[in-house]
Formats: C-alpha cells, sequence, structure tokens
C-alpha cells in the first residue's frame, strides 16, 4: 500500500531556488543579438563542463535585501532577481539592473567587494548604486522534481551594446563567450560545447528573436508557469519532453542524446 492509498500526499522533493540572467547585446558586426554564457568548470556538480547563461542558487541574503528594495513584491521572484544580479556581477564582471551609469572601474571593484563579502547590499551602499528589478524580465521557470534539483527563474536583460568587457570568474567557470542563439545551437551540435537540456531548449526558444524587444514582448504575452521535464516513450524510444503550449519550438528530445549532469 503506498502512501498516496493511505491518504497521506508524497512529501515535495527538496529543491534548491536558483535565478539564471539571459543577457543579451547588439551584435557588434549587425544580425542577431548575442547572448553572453559562461562555460562551468568540469568539477561543479550541475552542469559540470557545459557552457550555460550566468546564475547560481538564491541566498537568504538575497531575499533580505528583495523584501527591502520590493516589499510589495512576490519576494521568491524578487529574490531570484536579486540573486541574477549578484551571480552576474560575481561571475562575469557585469553590473546588471543598476540606475546609475557604471564605470569599468567601479564594476571591476563591485566585483571584488562582492567576492569578499559574498553579499549585494554592502556593494549597493559602497557605490550608492540603485537596482531596478523590473529590468529583469521574467521568461521562464524551469525545476525536475528530485531532491537536489535546482528550481531556476530565468530572466531576461539587455545591456543594448556591444561593447562591453567581462571576464570569467575562473573558480565555478571556465570561460565566457557571446554568440547568437544559433550561433550557441551550431556550437553544440559541431560538439564545440556542450548544453544541458533546459539551456538547449531556452536557445531553441532565444533563436526566434531578432531582438531583445521580440523576446520581451513574448515574454510578456506567454505567463510564466513551472517547466518539469518528463520521459515518455515515443515509438520505443525514450524521450525527454516539455509541454507544448509554453513558447518552445522544441519540446523533446530523445534521453540517449541529453547531456549528462541535468
Amino acid at each position: 500500500m503506498n502512501a498516496q492509498s493511505d491518504g497521506i500526499a508524497e512529501a515535495p522533493p527538496k529543491v534548491i531556488p536558483a535565478a539564471t540572467v539571459v543577457i543579451f547585446r547588439h551584435c557588434p558586426e549587425g544580425g542577431p543579438p548575442q547572448l553572453l554564457m559562461v562555460q562551468r568548470a568540469k568539477e561543479m556538480r550541475f552542469a559540470g563542463g557545459a557552457a550555460v547563461f550566468p546564475g547560481g542558487r538564491v541566498d537568504e541574503a538575497d531575499r533580505v535585501l528583495a523584501a527591502q528594495l520590493a516589499p510589495q513584491a512576490d519576494l521568491e521572484i524578487a529574490a531570484s532577481r536579486v540573486a541574477g544580479m549578484r551571480e552576474t556581477l560575481e561571475e562575469t564582471g557585469l553590473a546588471i539592473a543598476v540606475q546609475q551609469t557604471v564605470s569599468v572601474a567601479d564594476a571591476v571593484a563591485a566585483r571584488a567587494l562582492l567576492l569578499e563579502t559574498g553579499e549585494l547590499a554592502p556593494v549597493l551602499d559602497r557605490f550608492g548604486w540603485t537596482l531596478d528589478l523590473d529590468r529583469l524580465v521574467p521568461f521562464a521557470h524551469w525545476c525536475p522534481m528530485r531532491d537536489g534539483s535546482f528550481d531556476t527563474r530565468f530572466f531576461l536583460a539587455d545591456l543594448g551594446t556591444g561593447a562591453v568587457d567581462v571576464t570569467v570568474d575562473a573558480t565555478e567557470n571556465t570561460r565566457l563567450f557571446w554568440a547568437s542563439a544559433a550561433e550557441a545551437l551550431r556550437l553544440a551540435d559541431e560538439g564545440d560545447i556542450k548544453v544541458i537540456f533546459p539551456t538547449r531548449r531556452n536557445l531553441d526558444r532565444l533563436a526566434l528573436f531578432a531582438s531583445f524587444a521580440e523576446a520581451r514582448a513574448q515574454a510578456e504575452a506567454i505567463p510564466v508557469r513551472l517547466i518539469t521535464p518528463r520521459q515518455v516513450d515515443r515509438d520505443g524510444e525514450r524521450w525527454l519532453t516539455i509541454p507544448e503550449d509554453y513558447g518552445y519550438p522544441v519540446t523533446g528530445q530523445p534521453m540517449e542524446t541529453v547531456q549528462r549532469g541535468f
């Protein structure tokens, strides 16, 4: 007899709240916008060696800061935005969603302070920065339903310029690169980079857009709902799939082709 038949619901999995930011910039040579990606160190437990968007787990300090900055907002979404900003500064050196103009020197110093303190609030205080949380546009929400999985909210952010200096943090990641969504998919197909299932599906979706404005319009038109990939049988083959009506042009791939680590 299982727990359901006893009238006792199974406990939900223990997942880890996280945030990821898809950062757009104009392509210096023209054409589709480029996206910032980081290649994770092979030793990392999650997506080791894979190319992903900047991001990481939501810390309690992110929730405290979010409650101060946006007391009327949904706390988990606001905290995820703060975490996305913090992780982006830590991993890439970019200070995103700051209302003030940020010089290269201040960004470098802010990153150093963040690495020292581990929190974004002291950085804002030191440099007198004000965050605009709404500059991070909710795009997607993914979570495999198993213990230890990352419950990840994806956001879009626009730099609007091609002249941006970024450097890898050299701890969790080994390199940074800019590529259009279509180019990143090509690199994955040719074996130059590895991408996990959520990254590939989001690249498929991002390749639909010729500008940040188009991506934002679709993100605002389609409600963000939790995506939990599931395995199904198709003609005797095991596939990993997502729902059909969440804005993604490709909704599955054979399990044997899914990158390990997701």
